[in-house]
């Protein structure tokens, strides 16, 4: 009989301290989270490989110009970049869950009613407006939320990871949605994006928890005793918009965050904004078939993977600082020699490109988070959402450029050696990041 009371307090002891309970566990909650929280980013990028694939055929149904899809694409890549700082807000309050689902609901709803449009404002409604808001909300800002919030031990590695579900939905919906944009037609590209993007709905609903708490247990690392610090500092009261825009204003008076906001505005210009958005015409120009450059932003995105999670494996174990201005400098080289690349053909120069490009995609986002992380604390994620609202201003704006370029000229080739100078610039604004200066300027974070 009095056995009875102690056996009932068991699951108490275990909540509070969470090793008992995990170390029965074959595999850490956090690693399920992670699992679920990629195939949720891997649904919404189908819409990230859609632009390049889609510009040709719309243009040819329809008559619009490069600049008016470029237009459609930016608005996109605008609400994409300034929805995440937001969405890293409405997950602290919500949860992760409820936001993850409710974006990819959006991204589903554009990208079906997408065949439905016949003028052009209304393709900026919908791979604007609606696929803008959803996708911004499944930022990487998501990945850093879910890496920060789960992991205390290799945060990078995850961060690279989640990153790289990006990566893996290009590979996924790529070729796919060229072929169906040749046969049946783009209508049926459309609908593939919305089904890959609502089928993840049901696993993030059932799987995708909150927080570690609400499965009691610490976060995978974590030791018991540091249980108090892994609480977050804002409670389901906080204003979303409002925590976001004062975590802005704190950030905004660190020179740090500004160095990130610019390197990572050139980032987005030089990957979204013009390989992402334009490489696919552009090589359409040289007479190359569609599913042929269309092949290889796969291969882009399969080395995307590799080079990714290997970054995150790198910064936890070097400075990233370093990191980010080799990644940048090679970007540039890269594009420096694009246009000399371009054929009708596929020559092995251009596989060594794709190759090379590939591994340097977004490498760059796990030492970001973490300069994010190390510098402003538990403002990090909603800060790396302020960071990555900027990637998305450069890459909408290199996309509009790009297009008004090559509506003017004929060629991207001044689009190109633009974005080759300006990743100089970004490697030299990121080696020239100060040295971890934490104690003070992780003080405004927590003002």
């Amino acid at each position: 009989m009095s056995t009875l009371p102690d056996e009932a307090a068991v699951p108490a002891r275990q909540a509070e301290t969470g090793g008992a309970r995990t170390s029965r566990r074959r595999l850490h909650p956090a690693w399920i989270v992670a699992a679920v929280a990629f195939l949720a980013l891997v649904g919404a990028a189908g819409f990230r490989a859609a632009p390049g694939v889609l510009m040709v055929p719309l243009q040819q149904e329809f008559g619009w110009s490069t600049t008016v899809l470029s237009a459609a694409v930016s608005i996109n890549l605008v609400l994409f970049g300034l929805t995440a700082p937001f969405a890293a807000a409405l997950m602290e309050r919500f949860g992760v869950r409820a936001v993850t689902a409710t974006a990819l609901v959006l991204i589903g709803m554009g990208s079906a009613l997408t065949v439905m449009v016949n003028q052009s404002w209304q393709i900026l409604l919908t791979w604007g407006l609606l696929i803008g808001l959803g996708t911004g909300s499944m930022a990487l800002v998501f990945a850093a939320t879910i890496a920060n919030t789960w992991f205390t031990k290799s945060r990078g590695l995850v961060i690279g990871i989640l990153t790289a579900g990006s990566a893996a939905g290009q590979l996924v919906f790529l070729p796919l949605i060229a072929l169906l944009a040749q046969d049946p037609g783009w209508r049926q590209a459309s609908l593939l994006i919305a089904a890959g993007a609502l089928a993840v709905v049901p696993l993030v609903l059932k799987f995708l928890k909150n927080s570690p708490a609400d499965v009691g247990v610490l976060p995978y690392g974590a030791e018991p005793e540091a249980a108090p610090a892994a609480a977050p500092e804002s409670g389901p009261r906080t204003n979303a918009a409002v925590r976001a825009l004062q975590v802005l204003r704190r950030a905004s008076k660190v020179r740090t965050f500004w160095a990130l906001a610019a390197g990572f505005a050139i980032c987005g210009a030089t990957t979204n904004g013009l390989i992402g958005t334009h490489f696919i015409p552009s090589a359409h120009d040289h007479g190359m078939p569609e599913t042929t450059a269309a092949g290889l932003l796969a291969v882009v995105g399969i080395f995307d993977i590799i080079g990714t999670i290997a970054s995150g494996w790198l910064t936890d174990r070097f400075n990233p600082r370093v990191l980010l201005a080799v990644y940048y400098q090679f970007r540039g080289i890269g594009l420096l020699v694009l246009p000399l690349l371009l054929n009708a053909e596929v020559q092995p120069s251009m596989i060594v490109f794709v190759v090379i490009y590939g591994l340097d995609w977004v490498a760059t986002v796990p030492p970001t988070a973490a300069i994010c992380r190390e510098t402003f604390g538990a403002d990090g994620s909603v800060v790396f959402g302020w960071v990555f609202a900027a990637h998305q201003l450069g890459a909408a704006a290199a996309a509009i450029a790009a297009g008004a370029l090559r509506d003017a000229t004929g060629h991207y080739t001044y689009a190109w050696f633009g974005a080759a100078a300006m990743c100089t610039i970004a490697a030299v604004i990121s080696a020239t990041i100060r040295r971890n200066r934490s104690s003070r300027d992780a003080e405004p974070a927590a003002a």
